[in-house]
């Protein structure tokens, strides 16, 4: 079942294909919309009134506040040495990574197909340029962009819409 029992979802959620989604563990708050191909992961969540665009994968350890837009085919990483096997060859196995977690403050906005690393905040009213690896924290009220992202300007200036791409859906 792509929405696990496990799921908390608050009131007047809405996911338009709910079985092209695959949440469990996680935890929506009221009136966020999720589009189709979102995978949330158990241990994530996700504030209320936010935007959570197609092809989104959120992964444990990530915490999204209110009013949050995530563009499409946006991409969280939890784990900065990720390995499939330990030094023997052996799979490895829950116990053998550390859980890094990251926090997307209020009214944030992160254009399609950005990275977000783990272990960072991105601050409140933050815009994210499309494309852009999100390596370290972002202060409030700036707009960064690029690979690795850089602080580009504040958002007073016109330039914050065509770093953030369109953000329809």
């Amino acid at each position: 079942m792509p929405i696990a029992k496990d799921v908390r979802l608050g009131s007047d959620v809405k996911i338009h294909h709910p079985d092209l989604v695959n949440l469990y563990g996680c935890a929506v708050g009221d009136e966020t919309k999720i589009g189709t191909f979102v995978e949330i992961q158990a241990g994530a969540e996700i504030g209320a009134r936010c935007k959570i665009s197609s092809h989104t994968f959120i992964c444990e350890g990530v915490t999204i506040e209110d009013e949050v837009f995530v563009g499409h085919g946006v991409m969280f990483i939890n784990d900065k040495l990720p390995r499939a096997t330990l030094p023997s060859g052996e799979l490895q196995g829950d116990a053998d990574w550390k859980l890094e977690t990251t926090r997307i403050c209020r009214r944030a906005s992160i254009g399609s197909n950005a990275t977000i690393m783990c272990g960072i905040t991105i601050g409140e009213n933050v815009t994210v340029g499309a494309g852009a690896v999100v390596t370290r924290d972002v202060p409030p009220n700036t707009v960064v962009a690029g690979v690795p992202a850089r602080i580009v300007t504040g958002h007073d200036n016109h330039r914050v819409r065509a770093a953030a791409g369109s953000g329809r859906s």
